[in-house]
């Protein structure tokens, strides 16, 4: 699907953890929500996150599909990452291809011009993702879960219901500005890599909590 050559996705995973910049008030929020997902963990056993976006296009697929590897990279079993978005759209063509990029794999579990349904895992992957674009009250998302809205928008304009035992806003640019634009690929693949960081840092994090 992509032009670009895959790499391997621990490879890309640690680099992108070691390139990860925060400032104190992003470093705080990873640790308020690492001590939640933790907490939740050891008080009910699983943990189901919900990353949300406006379109579910873009960067909650991106956070969903990161935060699935980073899981299971720390050996965090009983946790599962979803997403959705106030709307739907699709689950836009260069954000898989920057994951697939990654090492990602993917087929399509079910065809549609408007909004395909892919299956989404990597080699010697535990189990795997069915992602498309949808809402928050798609039958697929597991409840409760904890909400992490990825926009501005998100986060003014979705209305949760209390299957949402918290929420936190961690908001990430939009690479659309960049569609059909000399340096689209790039932008792509760098708010994967910004997103698979955070992600990492995050679940490290969880992981030192449930220690």
């Amino acid at each position: 699907m992509s032009t670009l050559q895959k790499t391997n996705i621990k490879d890309f995973f640690e680099r992108a953890i070691r390139n990860t910049k925060l400032d104190i008030q992003r470093e705080i929020l990873l640790e308020n929500i690492a001590n939640k997902i933790a907490k939740t963990i050891n008080e009910k056993e699983k943990v189901n996150l919900n990353f949300i976006g406006t379109h579910n296009s873009r960067r909650s697929q991106f956070a969903q599909v990161w935060a699935y590897f980073a899981m299971e990279y720390y050996g965090i079993h009983n946790g599962f990452s979803y997403s959705s978005g106030i709307n739907t759209s699709t689950f836009y063509s260069s954000t898989l291809k920057a994951l697939e990029f990654s090492g990602f794999k993917f087929s399509l579990e079910e065809f549609s011009h408007k909004n395909p349904k892919y299956i989404i895992n990597y080699t010697n992957a535990k189990k795997e993702l069915l992602c498309y674009s949808k809402t928050i009250d798609d039958s697929i998302n597991q409840t409760p879960f904890i909400a992490i809205t990825i926009c501005r928008s998100a986060d003014e304009n979705c209305s949760l219901t209390q299957e949402a035992t918290s929420r936190f806003n961690l908001p990430y640019k939009d690479p659309k500005w960049s569609d059909d634009e000399d340096n689209e690929k790039e932008i792509y693949l760098n708010t994967s890599t910004l997103i698979a960081g955070e992600m990492g840092v995050l679940f490290k994090k969880v992981k030192d909590f449930l220690s």
